[in-house]
């Protein structure tokens, strides 16, 4: 049993959004002279930023987002930072930022979970701890290049589920004017870039009434790439079924899912996936930190739509896949891989 205190904050936990909330600190570490800074737990939620900061024109900066938890048993838990840390690691790589370490990412977790712990959400509400890391040049330049300098931030916000309606059935709308990532590009590398060159395709999906949207591959708009907002994942019979593509940030979440499926007699395909495979699909998710899995009921592509399942419920196996997982984020469930990271 966690002997830290337990108070928390007085807020509505089981209506709580997915926005952020006010929390009492974050952590910052710097980068001067190739040597990170020792970590400062601060209260300020703004950046002081200089005006030619190569993150603000030339978007050097990558970010990621994990969660915690408290458990049946009342452990406070984040799940997989460590998995967090070498996605962070490798973006940056890309992006010539000089890389966190592992020890120091970790520290940055405990510390920043540690001081916001009242943030934490009491066990049975369905809320969690978003921790968000986020890493951005901060050395003045004008001229293209890397930064001389950077800031390490990590903060923490309780958030409730992504969607309002919780783990229902959503539609999908295949898009193919607008691209997600370039196949040598940094689709791979979780950095706003990304995200920001998607708000176009997401907008245009729900101006017609479809909550995200699909990509296909940029070179030949053959292959299933992903979701606007997360990683695509099919069942067929036996087989776990999610795409392979230079293009595709590689989500933890998918991941974990995958690891659980085989542990359940599945057969885990990570291959590229043909748009036209839609017509043999049982059941359907997107996959992410934020929502775990979301049903997606039906997808339009062109002039045609594909149903999978029930309009009103998950699949049988989505449903057991999303069991699985946050039964063993709260300790519900045996976590026999190791996933689970204890904050004392």
């Amino acid at each position: 049993m966690n002997k830290q205190a337990k108070t928390k904050a007085a807020l509505d936990w089981k209506n709580l959004p997915f926005d952020y909330h006010k929390t009492d600190f974050n952590i910052r570490y710097y980068w001067k002279n190739s040597s990170w800074s020792a970590g400062e737990l601060v209260s300020d939620e703004y950046i002081p930023l200089h005006m030619a900061a190569p993150t603000l024109h030339y978007g050097q900066e990558a970010f990621e987002g994990l969660k915690g938890f408290e458990t049946a048993d009342g452990r406070s838990v984040v799940f997989r930072p460590l998995e967090n840390a070498h996605r962070l690691q490798r973006s940056s790589e890309r992006l010539f930022i000089p890389p966190i370490p592992d020890e120091l990412f970790m520290e940055a977790v405990h510390k920043v979970v540690q001081a916001n712990i009242k943030y934490l959400p009491p066990y049975g509400t369905g809320a969690s701890l978003y921790i968000r890391p986020l890493v951005i040049g901060i050395g003045a330049r004008v001229g293209l290049g890397p930064a001389s300098e950077y800031l390490f931030i990590m903060f923490a916000t309780p958030v409730g589920p992504y969607y309002k309606g919780g783990f229902k059935p959503i539609k999908a709308l295949v898009v193919e004017d607008f691209d997600r990532a370039a196949p040598m590009g940094v689709g791979d590398c979780k950095v706003g870039g990304n995200y920001a060159a998607g708000l176009g395709g997401a907008h245009f999906g729900k101006e017609r009434g479809y909550p995200i949207v699909l990509y296909l591959d940029s070179r030949e708009k053959r292959y299933i790439d992903e979701f606007s907002t997360s990683n695509f994942i099919a069942i067929r019979d036996n087989s776990y079924i999610t795409p392979k593509s230079r293009s595709i940030l590689p989500s933890i979440t998918n991941d974990s899912l995958s690891v659980i499926a085989q542990d359940m007699g599945m057969i885990v395909e990570r291959r590229p996936v043909e748009i036209r495979e839609l017509e043999t699909f049982n059941e359907v998710g997107a996959v992410g930190t934020a929502a775990v899995i979301t049903p997606v009921n039906l997808i339009r592509y062109r002039d045609r739509e594909y149903s999978f399942g029930d309009t009103e419920d998950a699949g049988p196996v989505i449903k057991k896949l999303y069991d699985r997982l946050t039964r063993i984020q709260t300790g519900d469930y045996e976590d026999k891989f190791g996933w689970l990271y204890e904050v004392k």
